[in-house]
């Protein structure tokens, strides 16, 4: 008897696996430019660290000391070889400023900076997704027309304009939220929600018009399609054809943009951080550059940068597995 082996699977997987593969090695080389160009950038500001440690009027002998203690007076290759080195294993130095590791620095800023992005994205979503989906299903309509303006609009305010704005009417003049601080998830959920709708809206409507405006080109393409003329053929619902047959394959644009956001969320995350007083990840990297502590300002730019890589690649992987095609086109 001869027996017939379905092999589609399994080369699927292959060449799923040799792309990811292959987007892997070029987010390494994209991470290794990062750290090269991170060194450098800080290692050609004016003054250096010994400057912020000593002061101006400094004795060269003190200055000297200072260098030998923190590898200064090494060679650039070498300092260089020695930080990422170390950065591979966790360990991105100590602040001379503060005494403090600049891992645990960012570990305990960390939560409410994915606190506040993840609500942005939620957010964000919450607004793109129904508005999208009814303007791309009523293409040139009325909500389409109103929406759109809008859009346009809402993303001609810069981040920190916007959030001055939620703060003088929903703080100031309504009194729903606070102004500025931050509850911690764990002491009180209800008081940390409140306390991060303000700015996490702020990124939230600088995102939505995005999403919204991908999601409503695409849907609406793909409502011209033929399987979509089949499926109303068919006689199905309006809604089976929107929810089953066209929101997934609209949804590959959404999906790959909300990866790049990252980058544009951790940007945003910086100023709104400062703007509402959070203790976040963007905030440590403000207060780096003003006090000129190149180590933690190190530190903090190579993990953003690692992250915004990191994501990217899961999106990758993701969209591998949404649409097939892409890693067959590439294998």
């Amino acid at each position: 008897m001869v027996e017939f082996t379905d092999t589609s699977t399994g080369s699927r997987m292959a060449q799923r696996v040799a792309y990811l593969g292959r987007r892997a090695g070029h987010l390494l080389a994209v991470l290794l430019l990062l750290s090269v160009g991170t060194f450098l950038m800080l290692e050609l500001l004016p003054g250096n660290l010994t400057d912020s440690l000593l002061g101006d009027n400094a004795r060269p002998q003190d200055i000297a000391l200072l260098e030998a203690q923190l590898g200064l007076d090494k060679p650039l290759p070498q300092r260089f070889g020695a930080w990422v080195w170390n950065a591979v294993q966790g360990d991105l130095g100590r602040s001379p400023l503060s005494g403090e590791a600049v891992t645990e620095a960012i570990a305990h800023r960390l939560p409410v900076s994915v606190q506040l992005m993840l609500f942005a994205q939620i957010l964000a979503l919450a607004m793109a997704l129904p508005l999208g989906i009814w303007a791309g299903y009523r293409e040139g309509g009325l909500v389409d027309r109103l929406v759109s303006s809008a859009s346009f609009g809402v993303l001609a305010v810069p981040h920190f304009v916007l959030g001055l704005l939620l703060i003088l009417v929903l703080a100031i003049w309504l009194r729903w939220f606070p102004a500025t601080g931050y509850v911690p998830f764990s002491d009180n959920p209800f008081e940390s929600i409140r306390s991060m709708t303000l700015p996490s809206l702020t990124l939230a409507l600088v995102e939505a018009p995005v999403y919204l405006r991908l999601l409503r080109s695409d849907l609406a393409t793909t409502l011209r399609e033929e399987f979509v003329t089949v499926a109303r053929a068919k006689g199905l619902p309006d809604w089976q054809i929107l929810l089953r047959h066209a929101l997934r394959p609209s949804m590959f644009s959404l999906i790959t943009v909300m990866g790049i956001n990252i980058g544009h969320l951790i940007g945003g995350a910086v100023i709104i951080e400062t703007v509402f007083a959070l203790p976040g990840v963007g905030r440590l990297l403000i207060e780096a550059i003003t006090r000129r502590d190149y180590l933690t300002l190190q530190g903090v730019v190579l993990f953003i940068g690692t992250t915004f890589v990191v994501v990217n690649l899961m999106v990758d992987a993701l969209y591998s597995v949404l649409d097939p095609r892409l890693s067959a086109r590439h294998g």
